[in-house]
């Protein structure tokens, strides 16, 4: 596998409509230049949940003795959905950064591609 599962560390419930934080019983010192990318393992969509935020992301600087990792959970349900301890919920991939430096541009030189949504129409 690509990624690294992670797991509840307690037993707990979201109610409909609500987002829990849900404790993954990890913290990590990664080296610098790297991040942690957090994403949905693909069954957590069939327990009515998703991620809150879409993706995690995790900073090499959040590695202080409290700074577990969480995943936001958002219940799209209309039932209370139960998740417990040692659970899967999401996968996480340690990858690098390449430190990039932004170029202020008031005119493009290549071609306007159409706006968002119009790759491949014709």
């Amino acid at each position: 596998a690509a990624a690294l599962d992670l797991y509840s560390r307690l037993d707990l419930s979201i109610e409909p409509g609500k987002v829990a934080y849900v404790p993954l019983n990890i913290a990590l010192q990664i080296p610098e230049n790297y991040f942690v990318l957090m994403s949905a393992r693909s069954s957590l969509q069939k327990k009515g949940l998703m991620m809150a935020n879409g993706i995690g992301i995790g900073d090499a600087d959040y590695c202080g003795d409290g700074d577990e990792y969480q995943a936001a959970l958002y219940n799209f349900s209309r039932e209370k959905v139960a998740i417990e301890k040692g659970e899967r919920l999401v996968q996480m991939i340690v990858l690098p950064r390449e430190k990039i430096e932004l170029e202020k541009l008031t005119i493009f030189t290549s071609n306007n591609r159409g706006g968002f949504g119009s790759t491949g129409n014709k």
